[in-house]
């Protein structure tokens, strides 16, 4: 048997790996298109500000370590441009040397992940406007910070990205503001909870600009304005676009896969695309929410991982499904760190449930134990039934 991936990181390094040890004889080939196969995404941040200081730790594996432990063909540096899958190939080009060739498959799994959101907007492509996606933008980024000390950085967009970046670059002295149309920073948070995020990122130093449109960029000499639809431009050394990403799933879709929403691949419970033997995994597949019923898109490593080893289970004759993710997530935002799972009580009801809460107040750790802090945890439930439907908590230990 041969297996075809497309996509490293999460979603296709897990895939390859689970197949080899289900199956010691199949050929498994992954083609990556940036020069890094399975690396740590949340960790990128942290090495613009310097907390990860060798850059080697960024990189989980390289091709040469996943050959000689898992036997597994990794090829860096090689996009996969187009699929045919009435012929089970698909075309792939060297990004080193040039050249296009076609490969072969009895499977295919598709894990080309997601890119950040770029919206047609004057100015998107000047030398001082970043996005961080790859090892290769944090290098870039870095690169630029070293060499040209930015003093100033806006960052549009207040999710995990951006307030990770935001922190680190206050750790190495920038001034940073965050902007971002929504009233409040981190969507998976009610505003409630979203207000003690708000205070810490405040107190050290971050300016917050909620609830502006951005409309374009415009250089000015050695720097960049932030154009905002409603006041006066933002003027900085830098600007970072971290208002999201989108499913990168061009190929899937010009090679005829139903595509589910906005813009993701469809697949079932088994990982499987419409298309036969192709499967598919991570942030460019459509999930449903374990809470709400509803498909979405969830994009976070843990629901890759697991999708990854589903695909290659099913692949190899072992009956596996995917029961959907719940959306758990942990971010640290200087000295707190706060964590939510399933949904908030804003998307409960905007869901159609009777969704109320509670506020609790507990203790990092046994209170008559002297040190302990307190935390802030909100759970969302269901009125009629008591389903518990969600929980966010911040605090600074425990």
């Amino acid at each position: 048997m041969k297996v075809v991936i497309v996509g490293g990181v999460a979603g296709g390094a897990t895939a390859a790996a689970r197949l080899r040890r289900l199956d010691e004889h199949a050929q498994i080939i992954v083609f990556e298109r940036s020069g890094y196969v399975s690396y740590a995404n949340c960790g990128l941040p942290y090495y613009i500000g310097g907390t990860i200081a060798d850059p080697e730790a960024l990189t989980l594996q390289t091709p040469e370590s996943f050959r000689a432990r898992f036997d597994v063909d990794m090829r860096v540096n090689h996009e996969v441009t187009a699929l045919d899958v009435q012929a089970k190939k698909v075309t792939v080009k060297n990004l080193v040397t040039g050249e296009v060739f076609e490969e072969s498959y009895d499977k295919l799994i598709l894990s080309p992940g997601a890119k950040p959101t770029q919206p047609r907007l004057p100015g998107v492509g000047l030398e001082h406007v970043f996005t961080l996606r790859t090892v290769e933008d944090t290098f870039r980024m870095k690169e630029f910070i070293d060499a040209h000390h930015p003093r100033t950085a806006v960052i549009a967009g207040g999710g995990f990205i951006g307030l990770e970046l935001a922190e680190n670059m206050r750790e190495i002295g920038m001034e940073v503001t965050i902007v971002q149309r929504p009233q409040q920073l981190m969507k998976p948070f009610d505003p409630d909870m979203a207000a003690f995020i708000h205070a810490e990122a405040r107190k050290h130093g971050i300016k917050l600009a909620l609830g502006h449109t951005v409309e374009g960029f415009r250089e000015t000499g050695d720097g960049v304005e932030m154009l905002l639809a409603d006041t006066d431009p933002i003027p900085a050394d830098m600007v970072v676009l971290a208002i999201g990403v989108t499913p990168d799933t061009h190929l899937a879709s010009e090679a005829g896969l139903a595509m589910g929403v906005r813009g993701s691949i469809l697949v079932n419970d088994h990982m499987e695309t419409s298309a036969p033997d192709v499967y598919a995994v991570g942030d460019a597949v459509q999930v449903k929410h374990l809470v709400t019923g509803e498909e979405t898109l969830i994009s976070l490593a843990g629901p890759a991982n697991k999708q990854g080893r589903i695909a290659a289970d099913n692949i190899c004759g072992i009956p596996s499904t995917y029961r959907g993710s719940q959306g758990s997530s942990v971010i640290k935002v200087f000295d707190i760190t706060a964590a939510s799972t399933g949904v908030n009580e804003t998307v409960a009801k905007a869901a159609g449930l009777e969704a109320d809460h509670v506020i609790l107040s507990p203790m990092s750790h046994a209170g008559y134990y002297p040190g302990g802090k307190l935390m802030t945890m909100k759970v969302v439930f269901e009125k009629e039934t008591y389903r518990l439907l969600g929980a966010q908590i911040v605090g600074y230990e425990g």
